[in-house]
């Protein structure tokens, strides 16, 4: 797998997958959606870790920069 997230999208989608865990454990947010949120903010949180997002290499996006 090649790396294809930049660092400011990693940053972005752990602060997203943080906030989503905190509206979950508050009771903010609970039943299906809450669920939902929760997973994916693991998502996020475990493609953020591996720098790489399976839907951006079907789409063809990168937000890695290129090192020369």
């Amino acid at each position: 797998m090649t790396k294809n997230m930049g660092s400011v999208d990693k940053l972005i989608r752990i602060i997203l997958a943080c906030l989503f865990i905190v509206l979950y454990f508050t009771g903010t947010i609970s039943g299906t959606v809450g669920t939902i949120l929760l997973i994916v903010g693991g998502v996020f949180i475990a493609t953020s870790f591996i720098s790489f997002c399976p839907l951006y290499k079907i789409f063809g996006i990168s937000t890695c920069k290129i090192k020369n």
